[in-house]
């Protein structure tokens, strides 16, 4: 167990200690609901306002909030940021023993670097070369000539297909696919569908995180590319020839379709979707189920289907609730109006 008092705490966050208690210990990392007398727990606003209601022995706060409480502060300029750190520093990730496997198959043609774990049943084909420091999990399967940078994490069920390029600190979690085969078919004369060949590969930057169940297609002929320091969660699907940029997020069940260029810092909320074979600008916001069926131009907010400026999207919405009511009343003007016809 991680013991720290408050001053350490506060040393460690580069914080402003408020109210100290030199002899409480902080043994763990909680919410505010669930912490309790010995654990560290966070606020922003409007939830400072509750601070008093918690048990939490020390609360991380901005440094302008002023909570109704005389218990420990540690005052710093990212609360959420303070937070994540400190669930680092309480729960060190589990050390993985540095072996190959014994159940793994590695072939003689693959290359491994310096302190890599391969665990049981994993299958690295010929022509893998995987860097330093990285840990690959049971029921991986590293196809031909693929590689992979130094520190990073393939969990179980991982699928990378041939040719493609994992960068460094990758994460892959749990089922993730990466360079499986486009969607790309010709339609024939007879009504059938004839698979055109998928040759290109997949190239995943340094520090991008891939979530539970989500498939990067392969490229035709080029490369599928996830920019640095871009997030996907679970059961995301990018489609063959999407470049998408820098620290981008993509929330559960996003659908990029094909050949779609993508700007850097862009988020796109839950279930959100795009139509092939458009650009969006850098610095883009789209909300959840958002349809993308055009172009769009950088800094932009967009909400709803289609796709429409977000403002303008939220007058549509409220004036839809109305909609009951301006039919009830249209029919009582109705019958007034035939009412006056037979006077």
């Amino acid at each position: 167990m991680i013991e720290k008092r408050v001053k350490e705490l506060a040393e460690f966050l580069r914080g402003q200690l408020e109210n100290d208690v030199p002899e409480l210990v902080i043994t763990g990392v909680k919410d505010l609901v669930t912490a309790g007398p010995q654990d560290a727990s966070f606020a922003v606003p409007p939830y400072v306002e509750r601070c008093h209601e918690s048990r939490a022995g020390v609360l991380i706060i901005g440094p302008k909030d002023t909570p109704a409480t005389d218990r420990p502060l540690i005052r710093v300029d990212n609360p959420r940021a303070a937070f994540a750190a400190l669930l680092a520093l309480f729960h060190p990730p589990v050390e993985i023993e540095r072996v190959i496997s014994p159940l793994a198959f590695v072939s003689p043609e693959a290359k491994l670097g310096k302190n890599v774990a391969v665990q049981a049943f994993a299958f690295i084909e010929a022509g893998a070369e995987i860097g330093d420091d990285c840990v690959i999990y049971p029921s991986v399967y590293v196809g031909r000539n693929v590689k992979i940078g130094a520190g990073s994490t393939l969990y179980p069920n991982v699928t990378i297909r041939e040719d493609c390029v994992i960068g460094r600190r990758v994460i892959l979690q749990a089922g993730a696919v990466i360079g499986g085969d486009g969607f790309g078919y010709t339609n024939e004369a007879d009504g059938s569908h004839k698979k055109i060949a998928q040759v290109g590969n997949v190239v995943i930057e340094d520090d991008v995180e891939i979530g539970n169940n989500s498939c990067v297609d392969r490229a035709t002929t080029k490369s599928t590319v996830v920019g640095k320091g871009s997030k996907l969660d679970n059961l995301v699907h990018l489609g063959h020839n999407d470049v998408v940029g820098k620290n981008c997020l993509f929330c559960g069940h996003v659908g990029i379709s094909g050949s779609v260029t993508i700007g850097d810092n862009c988020v796109f909320a839950g279930q959100a979707a795009t139509v092939g074979h458009i650009t969006i600008g850098d610095n883009c916001i789209f909300g959840g189920r958002t349809g993308i069926i055009g172009n769009v131009a950088a800094n932009s907010q967009m909400a709803g289907f289609p796709a429409q400026p977000y403002k303008e999207w939220l007058r549509h919405e409220a004036a839809l609730r109305k909609v009951g009511e301006l039919l009830k009343r249209v029919k009582e003007l109705e019958k007034e109006v035939e009412r006056l016809k037979n006077i």
